[in-house]
């Protein structure tokens, strides 16, 4: 397989840390956001959307869609497992994903910032006061849903976890951490998030977390 990706790219780290997760080899191909290397024809021709990560698989299909990609290794890969064995846990655990891959992240990634910056002349501070306000809110109700979560976990007599959903990575876990990255390098208050946080951690004490952060990536430094 080969992945089209770029480095600081939360849809991709979250494509990244899946197949970490799943030991599954891939070709890391960058693509240069910030450069618009997405933009280009030889690209463009292949992803209708022009946007990261791009999964080619074994075959040769091109799969868009950081979640659609997660899915399609989750059915073709089930082991380890990314969701949950019974529906209900798999429902929470794609709400939990969806809070941060269809609320957080559409409205902050950068294609928006530079929409604020050179369509509508908003100033550094202003772009950041945007970033901070959606993101603290946004993390605000992930923090919440976490809490009714445990409550839930004890409610049915299972343990709790320091996860987003019982003992093992979640797609969950692969869409919170990379949007916790994002907040810390845009300089985000999480102060008041101790679930939140506390599941960061424990991701990151995982290889496979390790493995697929940004700084491990051979474009880190592009």
């Amino acid at each position: 397989m080969q992945l089209y990706n770029y480095f600081r790219s939360s849809a991709s780290f979250r494509v990244r840390i899946a197949l970490a997760i799943k030991g599954l080899d891939y070709d890391y191909l960058p693509v240069h956001l910030v450069k618009g290397e997405h933009q280009h024809p030889d690209y463009t021709i292949r992803v209708a959307d022009a946007l990261v990560p791009t999964l080619i698989t074994d075959d040769g299909a091109a799969l868009s869609q950081s979640m659609a990609i997660i899915e399609y290794l989750e059915e073709t890969h089930p082991t380890p497992a990314l969701l949950p064995g019974d529906a209900l846990a798999r429902a929470r655990v794609r709400a939990l994903a969806q809070m941060v891959a269809c609320e957080i992240h559409p409205i902050n990634n950068l294609r928006v910032l530079k929409y604020l910056v050179r369509e509508l002349k908003v100033d550094d501070d202003a772009k950041n006061a945007w970033y901070h306000h959606w993101a603290r809110r946004g993390l605000e109700a992930v923090e919440r849903q976490l809490v009714l979560l445990a409550r839930e976990r004890a409610d049915r007599g299972l343990s709790a976890s320091v996860l987003c959903w019982g003992d093992t990575p979640t797609l969950a876990d692969c869409c919170l951490v990379p949007q916790i990255f994002n907040a810390q390098r845009f300089k985000v208050n999480l102060d008041g998030l101790p679930l939140t946080m506390a599941v960061h951690g424990a991701c990151m004490a995982l290889p496979a977390f390790q493995k697929a952060q940004p700084s491990a990536c051979p474009d880190h430094e592009a």
